[in-house]
């Protein structure tokens, strides 16, 4: 009997381990199939992502490139609007003194008195000498200033009355001017030699 028994056994065993043997081969091939799918949905998630951030990445460009533009465009605008009417505050300071020259010449053709024609003139020309100094320009000073070529202009040499007027500035012919200390005219003038 109990060779009956081994023998079932036997029969058993032989009969599971084909069973165990046939399972075994399916799980391998069913393993890296699992695998190579995971992978599979791994990659289709990134490649996914990937996507929505490029896509992203190009919605926030577009917009960069077009906030770029407007600023652009703003800016060329506010520029040619400058240039246009930089000057507005200073021609709106200078009209009262065109109003005055105005005045002074419809006086000057029924006055008798040449000294009160000159007092308005100087007035005038104060006024307008004020108005300029309000806006940044200054006159250059030449008397008794030695020559300087970032400032004066040699129209003429003449020789010098005195050894200590050589090299210094003798008369000016034309006055010069700065714009907030940048020359915008030189002072022509007469050098001692």
């Amino acid at each position: 009997m109990e060779e009956e028994l081994k023998d079932e056994e036997k029969k058993e065993t032989q009969q599971t381990a084909p069973e165990t043997e046939q399972t075994a081969p399916e799980t391998e091939q069913n393993s890296p199939e699992a695998a190579t799918e995971e992978k599979e949905q791994t990659a289709e998630e990134k490649l996914e992502a990937a996507n929505a951030e490029i896509a992203s990445l190009k919605d926030q460009l577009l917009r960069k490139i077009a906030e770029f533009d407007n600023y652009r465009k703003r800016t060329i605008k506010e520029k040619t609007d400058l240039i246009l009417n930089g000057g507005e505050k200073t021609i709106t300071s200078i009209l009262p003194v065109i109003d005055d020259l105005e005045r002074a010449i419809k006086n000057m053709q029924n006055a008798e008195d040449v000294s009160a024609v000159l007092e308005g003139v100087e007035l005038i020309y104060k006024k307008f000498m004020h108005i300029l100094e309000g806006q940044g320009v200054a006159v250059i000073d030449t008397k008794d200033a030695d020559f300087d070529v970032d400032i004066h202009e040699a129209v003429a040499q003449l020789p010098a009355p005195t050894p200590e007027l050589k090299g210094k500035v003798m008369d000016c012919t034309q006055t010069g001017y700065k714009l907030n200390e940048k020359v915008i005219r030189h002072a022509q003038v007469v050098v001692g030699v």
